[in-house]
C-alpha cells in the first residue's frame, strides 16, 4: 500500500452546505476541521508507506479520525461507521456525501504504524509546532504533569498458568514458522495440555504435578529446539519461554529442575523485572496503596492549564508500572525543552517534587516545579512529640541554627551528600553538651547517647523552591489542577498527538481522573 499525496484538500461544496444547515450550531468534528485544518499533511506520513502498491486512505485523514476517535470516545467499528454515515464526519475529512468511508481494521494498521520507531513522539512534536505556530500553546506558561496507569492488553495469570502459557505460545510459534521441529517431540499429550489457552485458576488440582509437568515440558522443548534448529531459539516466544523458565524454576544439588517457591529465598526475582505475561515481557505487575493494582504500564501526561488558553497535551511518557514518578521528570523536561514548551511553573504532586528535582529544576531549565514536598521523617515528627527539625530555625547568612528554647548551634557543616539520590546535601548543624545537657526539655529534643541535638537540613538555595499552592488554572469543579490528571486510557485508543490535537480543538481539559501518584 501507498500514499498520493492530495494538496489543498477543501470540503466539498455540497458537503459544507449541506453540514451547515443541519447543524447551525457546529458540532466537535466540524469544530476539530475549522480549528485545525493544516494540521497534518500527506507528506507528513511519507516515510510511512512504501513508494509503489496500491493508494490508500489518506493517513492525515485517518489522524484526524483519530482525534474524533478520543473525543468521542468511539471504538474502530463505530468511528469507521461514523465516517460512512455521519455528515460532521465527512465534513471533517473534507469527504463527498457519497464517500463509503473504509474497514475498520484500517485504524487499526494506522496505529501498528504509529508505533513503530518513534513515529508517535514524531508526530506529537510536529503537531505541537504547528498548534504553536498558531499561538495555541506557547513556552513558559504554566503546565501540570500527572501519572496514571495503563493496563496492559494481556490477561492476569497466575505463575503456574505464565508457565503452561508460555510454552503453549512457544508451541505455536515454531508451529507456524517451521512445524517440522516439533516432529518427535509433540504428542497427543501435548495437545490436552496445550490444545488451549491455560485457565487453570489460584488453586488448581495436583497442582505439584502440573509444575513438574510444565517445567518438564518446557526444557525438553528448548533442548529438542536446540538440537533440531538452533536457528528457532531467538524467536519471540521461544525467547519468552526461556526468560519465564528461568525465573520461575532452578535447578537443585542433583541436577534436577525445581520449582521456585514463593517464600523464602528461593530466587524469584523482584516485581520490576519478573515477567508476567509471554505475550508482553515488558508488561509488570504493580501496585498503588492498598487498592490500586494492575499488570501493565505507567503514563505521565503533562498539559498546559494557563488561564488565557486552551489546554494542549505538550508531553506523553510511557514507563514501566514499578518506575517512580521522579524517574520521569527529567525525560520530560529534557523533552519540552527540545520542543521550545518548558513551562514557567511546573505543577506535579508529590510524587515528583522532591528537593533535588526542584532545584534541578530550575538551575537547568529556569522552571519552577511546584507541589508538596515530602514528609518530615525525623522521630519526633512521626510520634508528634517534641522538638521535629521544623521546629528549629536556620540563619543561612549567619551560618548558625536556633532551637525552640533559643539556643544557638556552635557548629555548622556540610553540605554533605546523602544516601538517596532523590535527596538533597544537607546542613548539619551541632549543638554542643553543655547546651544540651542542663535544658529542661533534653528528653523531648533528643534521645542520643551523647546527650546533644544535631539538626539536618537543606541548602538555602534548595529551601528556596516553592511548595505546594494552589493554582489558577482552569480546573473542573471539585478537584485540584495538581492532582487531576488526563484520563486513563490504553495505547490503542489515540495517539498522543491526537490527544494534544483534541485538547486544542475544543478548549477543554482532559476529562479527569485521580491521581494514581
Amino acid at each position: 500500500m501507498s500514499i498520493r499525496p492530495c494538496l489543498g484538500v477543501e470540503v466539498p461544496e455540497l458537503t459544507a452546505r449541506v453540514a451547515r444547515a443541519s447543524n447551525p450550531a457546529g458540532t466537535t468534528a466540524m469544530w476539530v476541521r475549522d480549528r485545525l485544518d493544516g494540521l497534518w499533511a500527506d507528506e507528513d506520513f511519507a516515510g510511512w508507506y512504501p513508494r509503489d502498491g496500491r493508494p490508500g486512505i489518506s493517513p492525515a485523514q485517518l489522524a484526524t479520525v483519530s482525534v474524533l476517535q478520543f473525543l468521542l470516545d468511539l471504538s474502530d467499528r463505530d468511528a469507521a461507521e461514523a465516517v460512512r454515515c455521519r455528515i460532521d464526519f465527512k465534513y471533517a475529512l473534507g469527504l463527498d456525501l457519497d464517500d463509503p468511508g473504509f474497514h475498520h481494521s484500517v485504524l487499526g494498521d494506522f496505529r501498528d504504524r504509529l508505533l513503530e520507531d518513534g513515529r508517535a513522539d514524531r508526530l506529537l512534536d510536529l503537531a505541537l509546532a504547528r498548534l504553536k505556530e498558531a499561538g495555541l500553546v506557547r513556552e513558559r506558561t504554566v503546565q501540570r504533569t500527572d501519572s496514571t496507569h495503563v493496563l496492559a492488553a494481556v490477561r492476569d495469570l497466575t505463575r503456574l498458568e505464565l508457565v503452561t502459557e508460555a510454552v503453549r505460545a512457544a508451541v505455536e510459534e515454531v508451529a507456524r514458522t517451521a512445524g517440522h521441529a516439533l516432529e518427535g517431540l509433540v504428542d497427543d499429550d501435548w495437545g490436552r495440555r496445550y490444545g488451549r489457552p491455560a485457565r487453570l485458576g489460584k488453586n488448581p488440582t495436583r497442582p505439584k504435578t502440573r509444575m513438574n509437568e510444565a517445567g518438564a515440558d518446557a526444557r525438553r522443548l528448548l533442548e529438542h529446539l536446540a538440537a533440531v534448529d538452533p536457528g528457532l531459539l531467538p524467536g519471540p516466544q521461544v525467547e519468552a519461554l526461556r526468560q519465564v523458565m528461568v525465573q520461575n524454576y532452578h535447578w537443585d544439588a542433583a541436577g534436577r529442575l525445581r520449582w521456585r517457591d514463593d517464600e523464602g529465598d528461593s530466587g524469584l526475582p523482584p516485581s520490576a523485572a519478573r515477567i508476567v505475561s509471554p505475550y508482553d515481557l515488558a508488561a509488570r505487575y504493580s501496585r498503588r496503596g492498598q487498592v490500586t493494582r494492575w499488570t501493565g504500564y505507567l503514563a505521565h501526561v503533562t498539559e498546559t492549564c494557563a488561564d488565557d488558553g486552551p489546554n494542549v497535551i505538550t508531553d506523553v511518557a510511557t514507563m514501566p508500572a514499578t518506575s517512580d514518578d521522579r524517574q520521569a521528570l527529567a525525560g520530560i523536561h529534557a523533552r519540552l525543552e527540545r520542543r521550545g514548551l518548558l513551562p514557567g511553573e511546573h505543577l506535579a504532586d508529590g510524587g515528583y517534587t522532591f528537593v533535588v528535582h526542584m532545584e534541578r529544576a530550575g538551575r537547568e531549565h529556569r522552571v519552577t516545579l511546584t507541589g508538596p514536598l515530602p514528609g518530615n521523617r525525623t522521630r519526633q515528627h512521626r510520634v508528634q512529640e517534641g522538638y521535629a527539625r521544623d521546629a528549629f530555625r536556620a540563619g543561612y547568612d549567619r551560618r548558625e541554627v536556633t532551637c525552640p528554647q533559643g539556643q544557638v548551634s556552635k557548629g555548622w557543616h556540610g553540605p554533605y551528600p546523602t544516601s538517596s539520590p532523590d535527596a538533597a546535601p544537607l546542613i548539619v548543624a551541632r549543638f554542643t553538651k553543655g547546651q544540651c545537657q542542663p535544658c529542661p526539655a533534653r528528653a523531648i529534643c533528643t534521645t542520643s547517647g551523647d546527650g546533644k541535638r544535631t539538626v539536618g537540613s537543606p541548602r538555602a538555595s534548595s529551601t528556596s523552591c516553592r511548595p505546594a499552592t494552589v493554582p489558577t488554572s482552569k480546573t473542573p469543579p471539585g478537584t485540584s489542577a495538581m492532582l487531576c490528571g488526563p484520563a486513563s486510557r490504553a495505547p490503542s485508543a489515540s495517539s498522543p498527538a491526537a490527544t494534544a490535537c483534541a485538547t486544542a480543538a475544543t478548549g477543554d481539559s482532559p476529562r479527569p481522573t485521580c491521581s494514581m501518584s
